[in-house]
Formats: C-alpha cells, sequence, structure tokens
C-alpha cells in the first residue's frame, strides 16, 4: 500500500515546495520505498523456498510448518517470488539503460573548458555528468538562441551538473522498476530536476522571463533525436515545457513547512520498518519449524 500513498503524498507536496528541496525529498523517499518493496518480495520469495521440503531436509525445519503459516494464501508467496524476479530484471534493465545513456554522452570528448560546441544543424544541448562534467551544445542550437538566452541556457545544464541530479533521476527511475505506482513519482522528479536548474538558472542570469524563452526556444527547436540521450537533454521534458515556463513568469511562493517535507520520508520510514518486521517474521517462523520438525 505504501507505493501508492507516496504518489499522493508527492502530489500534495511536490508544487508546494522549493523544487531543489522537493526533487531530492520526492527521489529518495521513492527509493527507500522501491527498496522496502523489493525486499518485502524478496522475504516472501524466501518463504516459498522454505516450502519445498528439500530444501527443509536440507536446512533443518519443518517444511509443513512453514507452508501452515499462510495457508490461506498459500499462492501469496509463489505469486510474490515472481514478481521478484521480474522486479530484479526490471531494475537491472534500467541500470543498464541508464549506463548506456550516459555513456552516449560521453561520445564527444570535453574540450579545453566546460562547454563542446558541435558543428550539427539540429539544435541540441545537453548536460554530460563526470569529473568534470561539461555541456554539449550544436551550433543549430546556439544560432537560434541569444546571448542572454544562451547564456540561461548554460547556467540550466551547469546547475544540473552541479546539483548532480542524473543521480537523483536515477534513483527515482530505479524505484520506478520495482513497483509500477512509482512510475509517476519517477516522472515527477524528472520535472523537479528541471524546475530546479531553471530557478538556479534565473538567479544566474538576474532573469525568469529569459530563462523561460531560451527553454521555450530550445523546446521548439529540439528535433527529437535519437543518437541524444534523452535524459540529458535540455527539453526532455517536453510535456511539461509550459508549466515550466509559466512557473518562471508568473511563480508560487514555496511553503515552507516541515510537516509538508515529513509526510513522504514517513511513509519511506515507514514502509523500511514494516520491511524490517517482515524479515524479523520470516526468521522467527524458521526458528519455529526448526522446533516443530
Amino acid at each position: 500500500m505504501v507505493p501508492p500513498l507516496i504518489v499522493v503524498a508527492v502530489r500534495l507536496l511536490a508544487d508546494r515546495l522549493p523544487p531543489s528541496v522537493a526533487a531530492v525529498i520526492v527521489a529518495w523517499s521513492a527509493a527507500a520505498v522501491g527498496a522496502a518493496s523489493m525486499t518485502n518480495l524478496g522475504v516472501f520469495a524466501l518463504k516459498a523456498i522454505a516450502e519445498v521440503p528439500a530444501v527443509g531436509r536440507t536446512f533443518g525445519w519443518s517444511s509443513p510448518v512453514v507452508a501452515a503459516d499462510t495457508e490461506y494464501v498459500s499462492w501469496a508467496p509463489w505469486l510474490s517470488a515472481v514478481l521478484f524476479v521480474i522486479g530484479v530484471v526490471s531494475v537491472a534493465r534500467r541500470w543498464r539503460r541508464h549506463r548506456r545513456a550516459l555513456d552516449l554522452g560521453h561520445v564527444v570528448p570535453p574540450a579545453d573548458g566546460p562547454l563542446v560546441v558541435l558543428p550539427d544543424q539540429s539544435a541540441q544541448a545537453f548536460a554530460v555528468p563526470g569529473h568534470p562534467g561539461h555541456v554539449v551544445v550544436t551550433t543549430g542550437m546556439r544560432r537560434l538562441l541569444t546571448d542572454r538566452q544562451f547564456d540561461a541556457l548554460l547556467a540550466h545544464e551547469h546547475a544540473h551538473l552541479a546539483a548532480g541530479h542524473h543521480r537523483l533521476v536515477r534513483l527515482a527511475e530505479l524505484a520506478a522498476a520495482t513497483h509500477p505506482a512509482l512510475w509517476w513519482v519517477a516522472r515527477h522528479v524528472d520535472y523537479l530536476v528541471e524546475r530546479a536548474a531553471d530557478e538556479q538558472a534565473a538567479i544566474e542570469v538576474g532573469s525568469r522571463r529569459t530563462v523561460a524563452h531560451a527553454i521555450g526556444v530550445a523546446a521548439l527547436a529540439a528535433t527529437g533525436r535519437q543518437d541524444v540521450p534523452q535524459s540529458l537533454h535540455v527539453a526532455a521534458a517536453g510535456g511539461v515545457v509550459p508549466r515550466r515556463v509559466a512557473e518562471l513568469l508568473h511563480p508560487h511562493p514555496p511553503v515552507r513547512s516541515r510537516a509538508l517535507r515529513a509526510l513522504p520520508v514517513s511513509l519511506a520510514v515507514a514502509s523500511l520498518l514494516w520491511t524490517g518486521e517482515a524479515v524479523w517474521d520470516l526468521f522467527e517462523l524458521l526458528n519455529a519449524a526448526r522446533l516443530g520438525r
């Protein structure tokens, strides 16, 4: 039940907190809930294995005693085992996809500085994390922007690098791979890191309107090439660009409430505590099964 509840919590608070704060809280809370969800499935999967008579004989416990614990829902441990395997495969695939996206961003070696300008007619701009990271901009994108808009675009991308937003996106995506309800949370983390970079860029260039115009131009001009990792692209969240522009032009003051910040964290902590209890219950069951032989 916790993953659906955290979706509700994100809806309540994500737009009421500063985006840089909300992104961190939501991403880490989702990761904790996702880890707890997988651990719970793993516990039930181990129980299913423990019900096998051959396993009981090998480890010295009574498999009928283990099976009797869920005799009215005997299918639950085996369904959990299937879901656990599906979750592990999904997380592994998402991890590999993220690594490939970062590798694609490194196909262009950095120049003597944090900016790489590619001679390309398409309009592209994206940040490439690393030590140090750098920003890649095509000549097609540069021609579309005024000097002030170009400064805003660079400030936006450097804000991603400075805050390590790719790590928050990766956390949220891995969490989404563990439970379908967390998919929307991951998409909202994408939005929040873009909003956080927008706000930082506005501070650096001193004009929210300039940043809004730069975002609009970049989004309209982006061609959606398949060889550019969308998770690194300035216009990756194309569906929420109008919303980002609106927040820049007509900002809403954030609500600085500790209770709001604590809501998703509390759900995550409750999920972890519940998981700890499930692990303990499994150990107690196996000890009782040894005594019941």
